[in-house]
């Protein structure tokens, strides 16, 4: 509500997507006029290597970095999974009483309800030297950098397998810590982190969302309180922290819109969002696409959003797509609130039949997502883009087209006269080539070859859901295992036959008799006509068959 009243007064507002990924639909923060952010990596990492005592050396990080780290002297391996408790591979409170960990590095892994700084003092509480952090295999190669109170070393889940390994190979095995210090241009970087919240939105089902991704992973912040290993009031050092999140990836996104409103001051939020938007980068550093780290495939728009900020782009991007804060109104009539609904969230009194209604499609965002399928012929979605660069700039398109999807833009070419002029274009989208059931992705860009041999890129992006019906299969409603029933009878005589599954959720042992108030003119047949269950969530089959008398 809050967003949206400082949207209409021109104030620009991003928030973070959230920190619950790798799961699809989990984002927070999905309105159309918030900036949605992801939350990826960057080309610098706190380096902490592990090496073993059979001389493999595995890549980590942490900040606590001790000179004493960097010695040759090994130190007993052991992994905190072996001891008995259910709970002590987490290394919570107390989860290591009973197994020998003095003057050992500790394998412990995240998760499991307990921070990893925790973890750290559980280890130094047994008597531990060191902690060795591993990811489980939803967390991937996103690995945090923290200020641990004892040495520590967090590694991804890959460099995990390996470690264990060696333990479970080794009868004495060992470890030693490595530092490095900070690392400059490692790569891959930007990748995904695995804990940034995915979409598709589950509240604003018809824009692709997150809107873009920045920096927010290990990243030197301001803290409250003292961090590290030490208490020492003195050094104001220990009044900054190593932060990952998308709390981080936020405020570099909200910087990047300051630095465009100071150049254009007339730009509405939407335009800055836009410019954002169209100017990311779907590559890394080293030209390749975006990794997610969570499996180490590239990553989607679902992860992504339009891609990783480019600020320096951002500030020229040659066309914007403009919203008229009044349409943001309209769409949440189209999503059928009601008109008291509409008003309360937007903090005065709104009559939708007098505002109007609009779908997500026809909100002129910098992004496109269809559903398509053999049967819903084409797609066509309206834009229409302002020109904030050079006047008589001429754009061509160019589609890079998901697969089995045919994509016309019309027109093919836009030429803009005059500053702030706007065009329309429309783009329709057929999936008659279709094969499966997912999610496919494409681009589409602007292109401009007329600023100074610089190649200007307006970028959108497609997201259909394809639908193969020979390969999904099919099924009448009379098929769907719903909580009702209706049936339509041809002539007399005529029989409809419904098979429905039932789960028991009571108790354990329960038996359930049927009863039927019969429709007039309707016999009604059940088989079996009693349902006995032995355990919980056990699952039985039954049929009803309607049958219509005759006369």
């Amino acid at each position: 509500m809050g967003a949206l009243t400082a949207v209409e007064k021109g104030v620009f507002v991003s928030s973070g997507a959230g920190n619950d990924g790798p799961e699809s639909s989990t984002l927070s923060n999905e309105a159309p006029w918030i900036l949605t952010v992801a939350a990826s990596t960057m080309d610098r990492s706190f380096r902490v290597k592990v090496k073993l005592g059979n001389g493999l050396e595995v890549e980590g990080e942490s900040v606590y970095q001790p000179e004493v780290s960097n010695s040759t002297t090994f130190f007993p391996l052991v992994d905190a999974m072996m001891n008995d408790k259910p709970s002590s591979k987490f290394c919570g409170n107390g989860s290591l009483h009973g197994m020998n960990v003095k003057n050992k590095i500790v394998v412990c892994e995240t998760g499991g309800g307990v921070s990893r700084i925790s973890k750290g003092v559980t280890v130094r509480d047994a008597g531990g030297y060191g902690m060795i952090l591993i990811n489980p295999v939803s967390d991937g190669a996103t690995t945090d950098a923290q200020a641990h109170v004892l040495p520590a070393s967090h590694v991804g889940y890959t460099n995990g397998l390996v470690i264990r390994s060696y333990i479970n190979a080794s009868t004495s095995p060992s470890a030693v810590f490595i530092s490095r210090g900070t690392i400059l241009g490692t790569s891959p970087a930007p990748a995904m982190t695995s804990f940034s919240s995915r979409g598709p939105s589950i509240e604003s089902p018809g824009i692709l969302k997150p809107d873009v991704t920045g920096p927010g992973m290990n990243i030197l912040a301001a803290w409250p309180f003292q961090a590290g290993p030490e208490k020492q009031t003195s050094d104001a050092r220990y009044y900054f922290n190593v932060i990952a999140g998308t709390s981080m990836s936020t405020p570099h996104l909200s910087g990047v819109a300051a630095l465009i409103k100071s150049a254009h001051p007339d730009w509405s939020p939407a335009m800055i969002k836009s410019a954002i938007m169209t100017t990311s980068d779907l590559q890394d550093h080293a030209g390749n696409p975006i990794r997610d780290d969570h499996q180490g495939l590239p990553a989607g728009f679902f992860a992504t959003g339009a891609g990783h900020v480019n600020p320096v782009k951002a500030m020229d991007p040659g066309l914007v797509y403009d919203i008229d804060a009044a349409d943001y109104i309209r769409y949440l009539c189209g999503l059928r609130y009601t008109s008291k609904q509409v008003s309360i969230i937007a903090g005065r009194s709104i009559d939708c039949d007098s505002v109007g209604r609009i779908s997500a499609t026809e909100l002129n965002y910098p992004a496109f997502m269809a559903e398509l399928s053999e049967f819903n012929g084409t797609v066509t979605i309206k834009r229409r883009v302002k020109n904030v660069g050079e006047v008589g700039g001429v754009y061509s398109v160019k589609v890079d087209a998901p697969k089995g999807v045919n994509v016309i833009v019309k027109p093919k070419r836009l030429q803009f006269n005059a500053m702030n002029e706007e065009k329309s274009f429309t783009v329709s989208f057929n999936g008659g080539s279709i094969n499966g059931v997912g999610v496919v992705e494409g681009q589409l860009r602007w292109i401009s070859g007329k600023r100074w041999l610089k190649l200007l890129e307006q970028a959108s992006f497609i997201a259909g859901r394809l639908i193969n019906c020979d390969r999904a299969g099919t099924i009448s409603g009379g098929d769907l295992n719903y909580p009702a029933m209706m049936a339509v009878f041809p002539g007399s005589n005529e029989a409809v036959t419904f098979t429905c599954k039932v789960k028991n959720v009571g108790e354990a042992e329960a038996v359930y008799p049927v009863e039927v108030d019969a429709p007039k003119g309707v016999n009604v047949n059940v088989r079996p006509k009693t349902l006995h269950f032995q355990a919980v969530n056990e699952q039985k089959i039954f049929t009803v068959t309607l049958k219509s008398r005759s006369g």
